[in-house]
């Protein structure tokens, strides 16, 4: 059986972003993270206990002591999808940042995908963590890293399109998080990297969520970013934290 990993919770949700909003997923939280995002709000160190929801959707919980063992995630994912046949559409590995689990990964989403495909919630930096695992995956949503609003203090651009290149064998998305201090430039530059890849790919702009919950964006300024990124991309979707605003993980 496979090297176990460190986990921070299992749970059975509604994905509220990007390309696979509204689907019911089963998200498997992984510790780690390489970058420190300004607005970030999810526990990323590792904890002596992961917490699995005891049945799915219930949001009670049974700690299992880290790190968890293939075998154990695979009676859970198991039990879940025979006691809701059809609820699930996908497994979302997330984090922190998965990848900088990959050498693992690679001998766990095999055996993960015979029960549901994969969707990979990626901060979108490591391109070649991600090139040993993408035959796996059926899905990426890759962030990029906007100055104004990750405030991470590294130039990230050329990592990004690395990333996008290399997560091309999946059916691949791009997530930048705009507020009121995001500018024309930084979309205008997302857009030509995307465009040098894969016009296609589809591009959520999410507005900013502020500690309160309150959004970090004016509609007007929101609007406008849209319209700029519309004229450059065929595929521009603007879609805040559905999973906020429905008050679940």
């Amino acid at each position: 059986m496979a090297n176990p990993l460190y986990i921070n919770e299992i749970f059975s949700s509604i994905q509220g972003e990007g390309l696979l909003a509204g689907r019911r997923q089963i998200f498997v939280r992984l510790t780690g993270c390489n970058l420190y995002c300004s607005y970030c709000d999810t526990p990323v160190e590792p904890s002596a206990f992961c917490n699995i929801e005891t049945a799915p959707g219930s949001n009670r919980y049974e700690p299992v002591a880290n790190p968890v063992m293939l075998d154990r995630l695979l009676a859970t994912v198991s039990g879940w999808v025979s006691a809701l046949p059809g609820a699930h559409h996908s497994i979302s590995i997330t984090g922190g940042e998965p990848l900088l689990s990959a050498d693992r990964l690679g001998a766990w989403l095999p055996e993960m995908r015979r029960l549901l495909p994969i969707h990979l919630e990626t901060n979108g930096t490591l391109p070649d963590a991600l090139a040993s695992v993408v035959d796996h995956l059926d899905y990426i949503s890759m962030d990029i890293k906007l100055p104004s609003t990750a405030g991470c203090g590294v130039s990230l651009w050329e990592l990004h399109r690395l990333f996008l290149q290399a997560a091309q064998p999946a059916r691949v998305s791009v997530k930048v998080i705009v507020g009121d201090k995001t500018g024309e430039a930084e979309l205008c530059r997302v857009c030509d990297l995307v465009a040098g890849v894969s016009p296609k790919t589809p591009l959520f702009l999410q507005p900013l969520t502020l500690p309160g919950g309150d959004v970090g964006i004016s509609a007007v300024h929101l609007l406008h970013l849209q319209q700029v990124t519309a004229a450059l991309l065929p595929d521009v979707r603007v879609m805040p934290q559905m999973h906020r605003l429905l008050g679940v993980l």
